[in-house]
């Protein structure tokens, strides 16, 4: 199975909605959190400092800064800030209470889990760990430099970014794959921009050879490596000289793998061949060069209906700890007369335009459309944003609030909010230049798009979702794109939320 044949394989329409029922198995339901069993547990400070800087400095690409002096306050900052449990919704009918963390998930089932190693940070160990959100600890899975076999820079802290299929397979089922993909994005920003917010960067790689890190980090069969992300910078407490491990003896832990469901029956996780088989297609089996990346073939001509200026964008001084830590997915919106204004739009759209720092990411490969519902002097209708001038192209004119949410897959809440996007990833470029690799790709830039689109909404009161469902063809065909000129990735809806009564903390 190749990126296409998958893609085709799981895409949405009316008919394959008829064809489809599937009931979820609510008594095995995948618990969102993974523990590994006979390890050492370190804690990580509660309550660690807030990042001041303004969200909305960090999007545009400047960099906080610190306090903390040691290693496991640095560690706590940096988690709590990017992967930790935010707040706690309790469900009406059964009176059960599920946790809600600062970077968001598909259906808040959570297929993400954090890996990380470290080296030379003072006062902690070199080693490599998992992190458990549930707590906020770090779980010690092994002594050792474990950096140095993920990258070959002198990084400190390097995280692996891995994902269990079965979680999102449990309710998206065959589909599921393109969620956990979009959620590597989400995660992959979250923890880039925290770093961002205490001082230092980062660099992600995406090409690797996914059985030998798979190995160097001990991970469980279910646990596919997806993102590699380095961590440098000034501010990183780090001993002298940076970079010399505490011991040149590796100690394995190892730990049990916790399982996946609290019911888990013999014949479980459910088998999925197409995700094993899109999986295995997308794997790097050697450490290959990265292949030169030529012009995006995504970007349609011009309809000849003029561009849009965009004013300068709305600013905002919201500490980017405070967004972070409020940010929330919205269930629906208000519909009505609540309008956004342009200089709004324009704060959305100039957060996401800040270059992506990765292997992959030497072109961009997703392009925004606008159903532009409510937004102070702009006429409703369809819009292409065009980055290179801060501009608008009309596509389509005329109220598309039933279309956004039609295409949806009928989800009123496309309709209801101010606007809503539809991301067109250039599959095809993603293909020729990486092979059935690329489908991850575009997928982790759809997703960290929709995560620097959440962050500039909370910071100017706004609320956002991410929405993975849609009828693929027929986005496609009502922008008038040819698969060639790119296929629908993600849709994402931008407002003001309904409150959530189910919201207790």
């Amino acid at each position: 199975m190749n990126w296409r044949e998958y893609h085709e394989l799981t895409k949405h329409s009316a008919e394959s909605l008829r064809r489809t029922r599937y009931y979820l198995d609510w008594a095995n339901m995948p618990s969102p959190f993974r523990h590994y069993g006979g390890v050492p547990i370190l804690d990580l400070p509660a309550d660690p400092p807030s990042p001041e800087i303004s969200a909305q400095e960090i999007l545009k690409g400047k960099t906080g800064s610190t306090s903390v002096k040691d290693g496991a306050g640095f560690l706590s900052q940096l988690m709590f800030y990017s992967a930790s449990i935010s707040a706690s919704k309790r469900a009406s009918s059964t009176g059960a209470v599920y946790a809600l963390r600062v970077n968001p998930s598909s259906g808040n089932l959570h297929p993400t889990e954090f890996h990380f190693c470290t080296r030379g940070l003072i006062d902690w160990p070199d080693g490599l760990y998992h992190y458990l959100p549930s707590s906020h600890m770090a779980e010690e899975r092994a002594i050792g430099d474990f950096c140095g076999k993920l990258v070959h820079d002198s990084a400190p802290i390097v995280f692996v970014l891995t994902s269990i299929a079965w979680r999102e397979a449990w309710k998206y089922r065959d589909r599921a794959f393109r969620y956990c993909l979009h959620d590597i994005g989400h995660a992959w920003q979250a923890l880039a921009l925290a770093a961002r917010s205490i001082g230092c960067e980062s660099f992600a790689l995406g090409h690797f050879s996914d059985d030998s890190v798979a190995e160097a980090c001990l991970l469980a069969p279910d646990g596919w490596p997806m993102l590699i992300v380095g961590l440098h910078g000034p501010v990183i407490p780090i001993r002298k000289p940076a970079g010399i491990p505490d011991t040149a003896e590796t100690v394995l832990f190892g730990g049990q793998p916790s399982e996946l469901s609290a019911n888990q029956l013999p014949d479980d996780p459910v088998p999925y061949p197409s995700i094993e088989r899109i999986y295995r297609a997308t794997k790097v089996s050697t450490k290959e060069t990265v292949p030169c990346v030529g012009p995006s073939c995504g970007q349609p001509s011009g309809s000849g209906l003029g561009e849009i200026s965009l004013p300068p964008p709305a600013s905002t001084g919201c500490s980017f700890g405070d967004v972070v830590r409020t940010r929330r997915s919205a269930l629906d919106f208000r519909g009505g007369g609540e309008s956004i204004s342009l200089s709004q739009l324009a704060a959305l759209l100039d957060s996401t335009k800040e270059p992506f720092l990765a292997d992959f990411a030497t072109v961009r490969f997703v392009h925004l459309y606008l159903y532009v519902h409510r937004v102070e002097g702009l006429a409703p209708g369809v819009y292409r944003y065009r980055p290179e001038h801060a501009a608008l192209e009309k596509i389509k004119e005329g109220d598309q609030r039933l279309v956004a949410a039609a295409l949806s897959l009928g989800q009123d809440l496309a309709g209801n909010a101010c606007l809503a996007f539809s991301m067109i990833g250039d599959f095809e470029n993603a293909g020729r230049s990486y092979g059935d690799r690329g489908y991850r790709y575009v997928h982790f830039e759809a997703g960290a798009i929709g995560q620097r689109l959440y962050l500039a909404s909370e910071a100017l009161r706004l609320r956002a979702t991410g929405i993975g469902a849609f009828f693929d063809d027929q986005v496609n065909q009502y922008l008038g794109l040819s698969p060639k000129m790119g296929q629908v990735v993600y849709h994402f809806a931008v407002g003001y939320p309904i409150p959530d009564a189910r919201l207790e903390a």
